[in-house]
């Protein structure tokens, strides 16, 4: 393994095997190129590398509850902001939060709103595995439709989940921050690409990055990077960035794959292969391919391409 990218996160963590959690970590903080401080809610990735009396961390490290990461990080910044007009901090740092999606699509929501709207030069890394992992696989507000989920599980009567994921990205971009963008732990140098452009923005930036799950989703361990592909060569994940309100689209797809190709690999979706289920599969299908050519319209600054 190459040396540097364990010098701020190290082996030895207790993350499922075929996690790639891990990988997301070490790829954007090798991006920083100066001390950082890492803000960490509670979720999968704290318990796994907080064994007491252990850690994994080799940097300043903070451990919060589900909710209130961002406000920490904010803090944090604050304080280091004071302590450096002083002239008591000399130094450059940036200050990085980790967290799941419950972590940030629902109980952090409203300290992540705040830290972006006061403007912290913060960036916050989502880690996106659609549910509340850590505590058993729950549905949260990023799970997809049709998941069979703890709490909405797949049977006679129901197609497992019934909500829509909620459009973070958008939540995001409408706080007015300079730079956001949504990665993929199975496109690793488009993941580094964008975490040192948001570890170079001045201000709050946010990474939004899907990482399949083994245990809840249910895939043989070796195949994250296999599953994760097939999320961005379905559309149902692009990667893009917003930079200063402008949309970049950074991977087009000239044949997007059907979306069964992905949902057949996952026994979460197992039952919508049915024939029962399969107008559910046409709407998902339906809905993957509108919110794509939304996106290439706000690419193209409202002008649909003909």
């Amino acid at each position: 393994m190459n040396k540097k990218l364990t010098e701020k996160f190290y082996p030895g963590h207790a993350t499922c095997a075929g996690c790639g959690i891990p990988a997301i970590v070490r790829h954007v903080l090798d991006e920083a190129d100066c001390p950082v401080v890492v803000i960490n809610a509670t979720g999968c990735l704290e318990v796994t590398s907080t064994l007491y009396p252990y850690s994994a961390w080799k940097v300043p490290y903070i451990h919060n509850a589900f909710e209130n990461a961002a406000a920490t990080a904010a803090g944090v910044e604050t304080a280091y902001r004071a302590l450096k007009k002083k002239g008591k901090i000399k130094d450059k740092m940036k200050f990085v939060v980790f967290a799941g999606d419950g972590g940030t699509f629902d109980i952090g929501l409203q300290a992540l709103s705040g830290m972006l709207e006061r403007g912290h030069d913060v960036l916050y890394v989502a880690y996106d595995n659609e549910g509340y992992m850590n505590t058993g696989g729950q549905r949260s507000s990023a799970t997809p439709v049709g998941a069979d989920m703890e709490t909405t599980p797949a049977g006679k009567k129901s197609s497992g989940n019934k909500l829509p994921r909620k459009d973070m990205m958008e939540i995001v971009k409408s706080h007015h921050i300079k730079y956001l963008a949504q990665a993929n732990v199975a496109y690793i140098e488009d993941l580094r690409k964008k975490a040192r452009k948001a570890l170079e923005t001045e201000g709050p930036s946010f990474l939004l990055v899907l990482q399949p799950c083994t245990n809840v989703w249910k895939f043989p361990t070796s195949d994250y990077v296999k599953i994760g592909k097939l999320a961005t060569e379905t559309n149902y994940w692009p990667l893009y960035e917003i930079e200063d309100g402008r949309y970049i689209l950074n991977l087009k797809i000239e044949k997007p794959k059907k979306i069964e190709e992905y949902l057949k690999t996952q026994k979460r979706f197992g039952h919508l292969l049915s024939p029962k289920n399969k107008e559910l599969v046409k709407n998902i299908q339906e809905n993957i391919n509108r919110e794509w050519e939304g996106l290439i319209e706000r690419e193209n600054g409202g002008i649909v391409e003909q």
